[in-house]
């Protein structure tokens, strides 16, 4: 008696993996998406926001101090809103809640070009901060979890190609176009951007998953194997070619129940406190040391061209070796650049002092996101990131307004910068001892 095998015949296996070599994955569509929609986030970054300051405090007559504080408070009420916005990501998904996202953003925009007293500066920096600095940051990220996972550092890195692309162009182009149309006028440039840019874009193009397309992470495609492997039993069968993912997914309370949480949480923040401070106040504080104004904002771009190589490196090297080695090394790029300023006080160190900062941002534009779909799981991402982005984003608000204190009372930054320097050291060494969590049994 013969026994029939289930096996497909070598040849047929070779046909199957052949075929799905050759057809186009959209994920790599989905990447690029991605990376527009951190590049669209520009109006609510400070790299973005600092072309502005000087022409705003001008016109509005405030304070480099009242102006700092109303950034902090305004950023601090938008990032208290990224939980409940994470959980709803998770809910909705990417494809419905970008639209909506950057249609406000948009109206964001115009309403900072319609300011005139200091209540609407605060409601505007907390709109842009929100919808810009969080929400589509947050977005992008989220999508990018969804539809890579063994590649997931080095998609991450690519994606973030559109932030340094950003961090490059957009403080350039606000400059130019404030000088031309003034800052009002500029912002309703951007609101045009933002709209034409994302809203229809998102719709036609974003998909959530590559699960609800019958498609795998990675851009990889399914094969007769695939179907038959028993680690990717559907979770939903009324969706054919749905594969249910495999990684483990922890909850926001259990992530929280992790020393490893707050070690990555303490580096995360500090980058964004003191690099949010910095750019902030990049002019002025690069004025200091004899950097004229238009040098300074091109010194952003030489951020970001160290930004993005560093993000790809660093996103290649997170599929490879331990997250906390490399942020460990984003502190010590930062710590480097404070010391730099503070002790070596020449126009000629502001070229370093910008790459040291390309460094640590283009690190934990990939390895400090991914790092956290990498050790808690894609099912509750959103709410997770979610809620590390809030106190990021609560953190980035505390950034400028103890230099605009320092300037602004002792008449230099040097105080500020001398206590920012005691932050990354104490993060960097407590993120050596971060460990991917291991869920207990019963958990």
């Amino acid at each position: 008696m013969s026994v029939q095998t289930t096996e497909p015949p070598a040849e047929l296996e070779l046909q199957i993996k052949t075929d799905s070599a050759a057809q186009f994955h959209p994920g790599w569509v989905i990447l690029g998406m991605s990376a527009v929609i951190v590049f669209m986030s520009a109006p609510g970054q400070s790299y973005s926001v600092a072309a502005f300051i000087d022409p705003m405090l001008g016109d509005l007559g405030l304070p480099r101090t009242q102006f700092s504080l109303a950034y902090l408070v305004a950023t601090v009420l938008g990032g208290l809103t990224l939980p409940m916005m994470g959980r709803m990501l998770d809910s909705v998904g990417a494809r419905k809640m970008l639209p909506v996202v950057a249609l406000l953003l948009g109206l964001a925009c115009l309403w900072m070009g319609s300011i005139h007293h200091v209540a609407a500066l605060y409601l505007g920096f907390a709109m842009i901060r929100c919808l810009g600095q969080g929400t589509l940051t947050l977005i992008s990220s989220w999508i990018v979890g969804e539809w890579f996972e063994h590649r997931r550092g080095l998609a991450t890195g690519l994606v973030g190609l559109g932030g340094t692309l950003s961090v490059m162009c957009v403080p350039q182009i606000n400059n130019m176009l404030i000088a031309q149309f003034g800052w009002r006028n500029t912002w309703m440039l951007l609101a045009a951007a933002v709209g034409a840019l994302l809203i229809i874009p998102g719709i036609v193009i974003l998909r959530d998953r590559p699960e609800d397309m019958g498609l795998l992470p990675d851009g990889r495609v399914p094969t007769d194997l695939d179907e038959l492997d028993p680690d990717h039993d559907s979770a939903d069968t009324s969706r054919p070619g749905f594969i249910q993912p495999t990684q483990e997914s922890w909850t926001v309370g259990e992530a929280c129940r992790t020393p490893t949480f707050w070690k990555l949480l303490a580096v995360i923040s500090t980058c964004s406190m003191i690099g949010t401070g910095l750019i902030f106040h990049q002019v002025s504080l690069l004025g200091e040391h004899g950097v004229t104004r238009s040098n300074a904002l091109w010194l952003m771009a030489v951020q970001a061209v160290v930004g993005t190589v560093s993000s790809v490196v660093a996103g290649y090297l997170t599929d490879r070796i331990q997250a906390r080695y490399l942020l460990a090394a984003s502190m010590l790029f930062i710590s480097m650049a404070l010391a730099l300023w503070m002790w070596v006080p020449s126009p000629a160190i502001a070229v370093v002092y910008a790459g040291l900062l390309g460094l640590q941002g283009g690190i934990i534009r990939t390895t400090g996101t991914v790092v956290w779909i990498n050790y808690y799981g894609r099912l509750y991402q959103g709410a997770v990131r979610g809620l590390a982005m809030s106190i990021m984003v609560i953190a980035a608000a505390f950034g400028p307004l103890p230099l605009a204190l320092a300037k602004d009372h002792f008449g230099s930054y040097q105080f500020a910068l001398g206590c920012f320097l005691v932050f990354p050291l104490i993060a960097g060494i407590a993120v050596l001892t971060a460990e991917p969590p291991v869920k207990q049994a019963g958990e």
